[in-house]
């Protein structure tokens, strides 16, 4: 790969191409607002403005309701061979773009599962995708090429390619990124009710607790609202659990002295799941596998490692998972 058009200039594109220059690819920067197209020129993330010829990929770093209507526009402008995304959806994406008249067979989707709470280029990052899963979600109109460039992108990124059908993606996003980025907002949004002699004592489970709702609302907006359905599944489920923990705290705090022990069992119970869940987290730098029990096919089936793009295989069921307009 030698050349590489990166529309959209904010972290995730702009880590894109400070990934990609540090590998010696020549990185072209766009963006709807030319400052922050050099804003991220300026930190070395490559030279704004476009390419004489087509690139080798073009990476769409947009969000997921922009993906369909710029991916139409570039591909009519022949802006690159290959076409790629970085949205944090998939589905309805794709639904969009088959129903724009895309050319499917030269874009791949993908999301490369690494970002910080902070947006815009001065948050980018050289090393932001190194050892991160890449999900890929090829559609049954990808060809051959366009998997094998957009792999070939993962690799010179240092991110770890995992190939997914579109809807097993964005129901496992929805449990591990999106609903959690909506409780931190909701938890966040509770401390605008403390008093400030309160939020002094906050410390840095706090912090912790709601680092990602710092995000910009407008980007979250889309993404939840694109992937609303899952979302809404995992929140369903969120707040039986949150209702068991509420009428235990309701008997705990008035109830007489026979209530108690079966109201703190009740309460236990609930903290008991947080810390098995928490445990089926993966470290950083180990397989799941070596944490916790292997999640359930039904929340991740198609996904696999790849190795070398040459020898790629899909995942039973990827191409026959997704829907018939893709």
């Amino acid at each position: 790969m030698r050349s590489v058009v990166v529309v959209g200039a904010g972290l995730i594109g702009t880590s894109v191409g400070l990934a990609l220059t540090a590998r010696g690819v020549t990185t072209h920067l766009l963006d709807r607002d030319p400052r922050v197209a050099r804003a991220a020129a300026a930190l070395g993330a490559g030279r704004t403005g476009r390419p004489r010829r087509p690139a080798d990929l073009a990476v769409l770093a947009v969000p997921p309701g922009q993906v369909a209507r710029v991916l139409a526009a570039v591909q009519g402008e022949e802006l690159a061979r290959i076409y790629t995304d970085v949205a944090s959806v998939k589905e309805v994406p794709l639904t969009h773009a088959a129903e724009a008249g895309c050319d499917l067979a030269r874009f791949v989707g993908g999301h490369p599962m690494a970002g910080r709470e902070t947006s815009g280029p001065e948050g980018a990052r050289r090393d932001l995708f190194r050892g991160r899963p890449w999900v890929l979600t090829p559609s049954a109109r990808s060809g051959g090429e366009a998997l094998d460039t957009v792999l070939e992108l993962v690799a010179l990124c240092g991110a770890r390619p995992v190939v997914m059908g579109h809807r097993e993606h964005d129901r496992a996003v929805a449990l591990t990124s999106h609903t959690p980025h909506l409780v931190a907002s909701l938890l966040a949004g509770t401390l605008l009710r403390g008093e400030s002699d309160e939020l002094r004592l906050a410390g840095q489970g706090l912090r912790d607790t709601t680092r990602v709702a710092a995000g910009d609302p407008d980007l979250w907006t889309d993404i939840l609202g694109d992937n609303a359905e899952a979302v809404l599944t995992v929140l369903d489920a969120l707040h039986g659990d949150l209702s068991l923990a509420r009428e235990a705290l309701r008997d705990l705090a008035r109830g007489g002295p026979t209530a108690r022990p079966d109201a703190a069992a009740r309460l236990r119970a609930v903290l008991e799941r947080g810390v098995r869940g928490r445990a089926r987290v993966p470290t950083p730098g180990r397989r799941p596998a070596e944490n916790a029990p292997r999640v359930p096919d039904a929340a991740v089936s198609g996904a696999a490692r790849v190795s070398r793009p040459s020898q790629m295989a899909l995942p039973q069921g990827v191409r026959d998972g997704v829907r018939p307009v893709a």
